[in-house]
């Protein structure tokens, strides 16, 4: 057999199976196009895959985990075995096998040891920042522990100062990069999340008459807020009625229980339906049904600055959209949303009931959101930059493998709740 002579890189992500992670999947399918080989080490997922379906031969290595959980405690041995696990499959890949470069994808910020490892070999390690971990830490924490903030703090320098270049997700993370990361401005790159074009086959017609559908996708933790949705929907219930709107919940998460519990206990089943975790397919062909898309996420240190997955999703099907005035949601969306001055129900409801009485509002905002996708946002302008990165690192040479649309799985990114 023929040796591979494809530059090699490999990527760690370990919060989610690489199948599900649709960052990852894209940023596979670029690196294979480009011409580069790819291994994958990530958590197992119920398949047990060795292979990343829709691509060429990007292989899996992957781990059980059997520490997840909530707590302190929970996520110190969660993040310990994950580091462990990765080192492991790291150490063998470069023993067995020709290893040019590896991308570490957070969170946790636990692998800088590797790229201090990996620079010590000469050879370039790129980490991808998808979370803020100190301010999701006070997201998801009642009473933060001032020494844990510490501490994820410094893991968090630590991981972009012994990169040799780092990838944001977007100019406020890019920001956080420079400045409190300590990274060169020359080496820390915007790539965003978001579809495709060839990912999107359903394109919603301009407004119309009928039922009009009102939709959440992503997903249903307590931080993401879902419950001011159905609070809102409770609220627009009350005031226009029941016959010509409904509220499509698509996504899973921890406060989904509390969330169909709540629907029953406020009358709304007839109104409010819940999807669960939807496909690829079914999340194009769901939001090209939708009318409004809703993003609920509450104003904090880190939504403000996050961009939502959800909310490129709206926009790349020219969904208007309905969000609190966060500072990157609008830098997504600019005229295709209306926003809110809080995450109150009222609030959304009243947006909502407006919107939903606007038809030549949500074209003019469609069409914003169309332009904006197309000229800017889609996965191919991200893809041109975080290729630029792996050229100026990793130089390839010879024929490109042409690469394959892989099966969209999750709803959401951790990043892009």
């Amino acid at each position: 057999m023929a040796r591979d002579r494809r530059a090699h890189v490999v990527i760690i992500v370990v919060n989610l199976p690489v199948e599900r992670d649709r960052r990852v999947i894209r940023e596979s399918l670029a690196l294979e196009s480009a011409g580069y080989r790819v291994t994958v080490i990530c958590p197992r997922g119920p398949q047990g895959l060795t292979h990343l379906p829709g691509t060429r031969d990007t292989a899996i290595r992957s781990f059980r985990q059997p520490f997840a959980g909530s707590g302190v405690l929970s996520f110190a041995g969660e993040f310990a075995w994950s580091f462990l696990c990765v080192a492991l499959h790291l150490l063998r890949l470069l023993v067995t096998q020709r290893v040019d470069a590896a991308q570490a994808c957070n969170p946790p910020d636990v692998f800088w040891p590797l790229a201090l490892m990996m620079r010590a070999m000469g050879k370039p390690f790129v980490f991808d920042h998808h979370d803020l971990s100190p301010e999701l830490y006070r997201a998801k924490t009642a009473t933060p522990n001032a020494a844990v903030l510490r501490v994820l703090t410094v893991f968090e320098q630590l991981s972009m100062k012994c990169a040799s270049w780092v990838l944001s997700t977007n100019e406020s993370y890019r920001e956080i990069a420079i400045g409190r990361g300590g990274q060169d401005p020359e080496r820390v790159t915007v790539v965003r999340n978001g579809p495709a074009s060839s990912e999107i086959t359903h394109v919603p017609a301009p407004s119309a008459g009928g039922r009009k559908r009102i939709v959440y996708l992503g997903v249903i933790n307590p931080q993401d807020n879902v419950r001011a949705a159905v609070l809102a929907a409770a609220r627009l219930a009350e005031t226009r009625g029941r016959d010509d709107w409904e509220m499509v919940i698509a996504g899973d998460g921890d406060s989904l229980p509390e969330l169909r519990a709540l629907t029953t206990d406020l009358g709304l089943d007839d109104v409010v339906y819940f999807a669960g975790w939807l496909g690829g397919d079914e999340v194009d062909a769901l939001l090209a049904s939708g009318t409004i898309g809703i993003q609920p996420d509450q104003p904090d240190p880190m939504s403000n600055v996050s961009t939502m997955a959800k909310t490129v999703e709206y926009v790349a099907r020219g969904l208007p959209v309905v969000a609190v005035d966060l500072l990157e949601t609008r830098r997504t969306a600019e005229g295709a949303a209306v926003y809110t001055p809080s995450a109150l129900p009222e609030e959304f409801a009243k947006a909502l009931d407006a919107l939903l009485d606007d038809p030549e509002g949500r074209d003019r905002m469609r069409e914003i959101g169309l332009q904006r996708f197309h000229s800017r946002l889609a996965w191919e302008h991200q893809a041109a930059a975080y290729l630029s990165v792996w050229r100026e690192l990793v130089p390839v040479t010879g024929s490109v493998v042409p690469g394959r649309r892989a099966p969209l799985h999750d709803t959401a990114n951790s990043e892009a709740r």
